[in-house]
């Protein structure tokens, strides 16, 4: 049984289950809800799918581009699973859940996310049931660039799809479950003590801080020199 996670957004979504099979699924909406939730959501998703963290082999984690708070949130609780229960870590970008989740026929997905500032993470892939095609990486655009980087999308999905026309639609990590063994879909992290997730650009209080005094916030880990 894999455990999949995406805190990328405003809405965190939880699946337990295997490839292509959810056997339970919650999700909450509300950023400062997550780090409070995600527990008890695990909790609850185990008893209706009548199993034990034991029964876990593995953990597929949406890894931004996204909410700093939310990708810190959904890391912390993979990497503790990880580590207490000595499972393997695969993670995907959460723009790529978004476009698993709108279908499998291989048409050209865009996957958008608000960025702040203006401007959209954003990528693109076609999905199929064997593989999984990147067309344009996750990162940072703005919504009229977007336009000079792609072809037409047959489908713009996430949050913000209404900023190019199209209905809004939220997260679901049971996507994720269906990307695991597919080609093209997952990374699997070798050391996830070290890792971090993309975060896509910094977070808003270290931009607002690097604003204010003219220069990169110090890194406390490796001090200026």
């Amino acid at each position: 049984m894999w455990l999949a996670l995406d805190t990328a957004t405003d809405q965190a979504s939880l699946a337990l289950g295997l490839p292509g099979t959810v056997l339970a699924e919650e999700s909450v909406l509300g950023a400062r809800r997550q780090a409070a939730e995600l527990l008890p959501m695990l909790d609850r998703c185990l008893a209706r799918a009548g199993a034990s963290l034991a029964a876990l082999e593995g953990v597929v984690l949406a890894d931004g581009p996204g909410s700093f708070t939310g990708l810190r949130v959904g890391a912390s609780l993979a990497k503790a699973l990880v580590h207490h229960r000595g499972l393997a870590l695969w993670t995907a970008p959460s723009l790529l859940g978004l476009a698993a989740a709108s279908g499998e026929d291989g048409a050209l997905v865009l996957a958008v996310s608000d960025a702040l500032r203006g401007e959209l993470f954003a990528g693109a892939w076609r999905v199929s049931p064997a593989q999984v095609d990147t067309v344009l990486s996750p990162g940072v655009f703005a919504p009229e660039e977007l336009r000079n980087r792609l072809p037409e999308p047959e489908r713009i999905v996430g949050p913000a799809a209404a900023r190019l026309g199209a209905a809004p639609t939220w997260p679901r990590a049971a996507a994720l479950l269906g990307l695991v063994g597919r080609a093209g879909a997952l990374a699997r992290v070798a050391d996830p003590a070290a890792w971090e997730p993309s975060y896509g650009r910094p977070a808003e209080a270290q931009a607002r801080w690097e604003r204010a005094h003219g220069r990169p916030l110090p890194d406390p880990v490796r001090p200026e020199r």
